[in-house]
């Protein structure tokens, strides 16, 4: 039996507990949190009292912990602990030998963001142990215990027994009250571009088998392996994401179900020869977080993950500007173009083998760029994006081929320094794309001859590619040795006031409040799938904000205005799973600072009224309010302009038609507002009549609601203008 004691404001209860330390951060609080006289049991609440975890030694000296959530169990008792190699005895009985307790409060300021203000309140709990090994080993849990969930670390100290070591396996657990609902993709360390999963936990198995053939590096691992970041809803209703923070020097996570217990436990990626971790004291492991609530809306406004990464490192962050684009994109994944001058690499022409079906012809010339730097400058866009302007894209898909790309040797056919002076003298910056084909070793040594290269032409943004399997050989773009290079890309990227978005990389985890010119990732199944497989269902962009964009900003590419493909070729008969509408709503409801118009700029001139709703969205937020919310149901999110008193709102919808009642309570009580209705047409659907829409302009004020029908895959768009 154990007793627990909680601390007040006067510590008496704490005379002669020698193993008490006390740090005080911030305000002035002490912690609350228990301490048991056997040294056996702690405890921490969150500032506001609503969620606790304890931290428990079993009698066999094993580490746990468990949550609560309004006294509920939410993560029953769960293990804690390490695996390292030549250490078979590594943590086989632990004792306590310190704690400390600190309480944590501030605000502060993203360079960018959904918020012009964050606050990081919490209270933390920090375990030092020690096992009792004749060469003892040290190892600290460090809790932080939010409002809105809890964040878990191990920390290695630098110590006498411990310097250099290799990390066989992490055995931490989450260990579930029941067989809740759970929105997931496969277990993979080496794409996260699958379609996501709606079930129960005791049928992941068996959903698992399908494979998407789609996607070229899937590597499944076979039985109940999922991704995170893990959406769950609990059978009473209570919302909890699982994912990490600050992913540094460590491979990415993954989790394995026991579908019969309900307990996931940590996969880590591993390299060639097996191994998942190489460290060196002191060091330490990134967060695991557990983000809850019983309002879903609460999940994506969680601030948790950004608030477990460190401050900005970026002492001038003034080159960093979000912006909307255009590009040299679309095309090729229509087939319309190639990014190869010998026009064969058109991706809805290629074979599983990287063979084409037809010629087709360079979409990357001095002069179509031109077309599109005057569209962008036209039309108050900040960038153009060119894709297929460098020599090597002949023969790289699927080769697993080393030296591919030199990532500064432009086609014949594009003047790379001409179409940068001319982007200059039109208000536009050139965003210069780098496909590494996965063949690392090869980008490693062209990356600072590159990034200079960029600072010549006055390049000032980088979208990086990483498709195909991994050189080294036996390397995942989720191990070690890649979440080093990423972060090394972007460090270095940095060092040249370049902003960055990765696609294909590892799943962000918050990284961009440490290295905000980490502006965006893909790192999930975006846009173009529409064009050449099976395609994203409509459900897929009301899972994205519970699960991929609770890491960091998505490029997911909107905007597509001609949803069939049958358009261009009438035997055709992919298309994107949306109504035209909801293609404007996702500006709003799927956040990034980086937002491309991705249409072809004659599409978007023949509906310029709709048009204008992608001219006008902000990137960058003073506000967010999330108003509407189920995870693969719908999402209904209003934003306010950086510094304008403007507000823009989507909502979008699965499969379903539905409508949702919209409460503008969050405007200014002394203000009236125009807004701007973009709506689906009474007859619209994502499958039989996707770009039917209407528009309509309205007075509004604080006290309005407008219920609005969504159509069968459909969505919403407002512009909120304050008169």
């Amino acid at each position: 039996m154990t007793s627990s004691y909680f601390c007040s404001l006067i510590p008496l209860f704490f005379t002669n507990l020698k193993l008490m330390k006390f740090k005080i951060i911030g305000l002035a609080f002490l912690v609350m949190f228990g301490y048991n006289a056997l040294a056996s049991s702690y405890l921490c609440q969150s500032p506001n009292g609503k969620i606790q975890i304890r931290f428990s030694l079993n009698a066999s000296g094993q580490p746990s912990y468990s949550v609560s959530f309004k006294n509920k169990p939410i993560i029953e008792e769960s293990g804690l602990g390490f695996k390292i190699k030549d250490k078979p005895n590594f943590g086989k009985m632990y004792k306590v030998v310190s704690v400390d307790s600190s309480r944590f409060n501030e605000k502060w300021e993203p360079v960018w963001g959904e918020t012009k203000l964050i606050e990081n309140n919490y209270r933390s709990l920090s375990i030092t142990m020690k096992d009792t090994m004749l060469k003892a080993n040290i190892v600290k849990i460090v809790f932080r215990v939010f409002n809105d969930g809890v964040g878990f670390r191990y920390e290695f100290p630098e110590q006498e027994h411990l310097k250099h070591f290799i990390v066989d396996d992490e055995n931490s657990r989450f260990n579930l009250t029941g067989d809740h609902k759970i929105w997931w993709m496969p277990g993979d360390f080496d794409t996260n571009e699958y379609v996501y999963f709606t079930s129960q936990i005791s049928e992941i198995t068996k959903k698992a088998k399908k494979r998407d053939g789609a996607i070229f590096t899937a590597t499944p691992i076979k039985g109940a392996f999922v991704q995170t970041p893990l959406m769950i809803k609990s059978q009473d209703g209570i919302y909890m994401n699982i994912h990490e923070a600050a992913l540094v020097n460590y491979p990415a996570m993954d989790l394995k179900f026991d579908t019969t217990t309900f307990e996931a436990s940590s996969v880590l990626a591993h390299d060639a020869v097996g191994n998942k971790a190489y460290l060196q004291t002191p060091t330490q492991t990134p967060w695991r977080t557990i983000v809850i609530s019983e309002d879903a809306r609460e999940i994506i406004s969680s601030k948790l993950i950004l608030n477990l990464n460190d401050p900005s490192k970026i002492k001038d962050p003034g080159y960093i500007k979000p912006m909307k684009y255009v590009g040299v994109w679309l095309e090729m994944h229509l087939g319309l173009s190639t990014w190869d001058m010998a026009g064969t690499q058109a991706a809805s022409d290629a074979g599983a083998d990287g063979t084409t079906k037809k010629k087709t012809k360079h979409g990357a010339t001095t002069e179509n760029t031109k077309r599109y730097i005057d569209f962008a400058a036209n039309n108050g866009f900040g960038g153009v994006l060119v894709e297929g302007w460098n020599t090597g894209w002949e023969d790289w898909f699927g080769n697993w081929k080393e030296d591919v790309f030199d990532f500064v040797t432009p086609y014949a056919d594009y003047d790379v320094v001409g179409i940068n002076q001319y982007a200059k003298s039109k208000g536009v910056s050139m965003i210069t794309h780098h496909e590494t084909s996965g063949s690392i070793t090869n980008y490693e040594r062209w990356m600072d001859t590159a990034y200079k290269a960029m600072n010549r032409w006055g390049s000032p943004a980088l979208k990086s590619g990483y498709v195909g399997r991994i050189i080294p050989r036996g390397e995942y773009h989720d191990g070690q040795w890649m979440v080093n290079h990423y972060l090394r890309a972007i460090r270095k990227a940095a060092d040249k006031r370049i902003m960055v978005v990765a696609h294909e990389p590892v799943r962000p985890t918050g990284l961009h409040r440490t290295y905000p010119n980490f502006m965006a990732a893909e790192a999930a199944r975006g846009q173009e799938f529409n064009f050449w497989s099976e395609g994203n269902p409509p459900e897929h962009e009301t899972i994205l904000p519970f699960t991929r964009l609770m890491g960091g900003p998505m490029d997911y590419t909107p905007g597509i205005f001609k949803i069939k493909k049958s358009y261009y070729d009438p035997k055709a008969k992919e298309q994107v799973h949306t109504t035209l509408v909801k293609q404007l709503a996702l500006y709003v409801t799927l956040y990034s600072p980086v937002q491309m118009a991705t249409d072809l700029p004659e599409n978007y001139l023949a509906r310029q009224d709709a048009f204008q709703f992608i001219k006008d969205v902000a990137v960058d937020w003073d506000d967010t309010k999330v108003l509407l919310a189920e995870p693969g149901d719908y999402i209904a999110i209003a934003r306010k302009a950086k510094g304008k008193n403007n507000w823009f709102l989507g909502a979008v919808s699965d499969e379903n038609s539905r409508t949702l009642t919209l409460d503008f309570s969050f405007l200014d009580k002394d203000k009236k507002y125009e807004v701007t209705i973009y709506k689906d047409a009474p007859d619209a659907s994502w499958d039989l009549n996707p770009e039917a829409y209407q528009i309509e302009k309205k007075e509004i004020t604080f006290k309005t609601k407008i219920p609005v029908l969504l159509a069968r895959g459909g969505g919403v768009a407002m512009s909120i203008m304050a008169k």
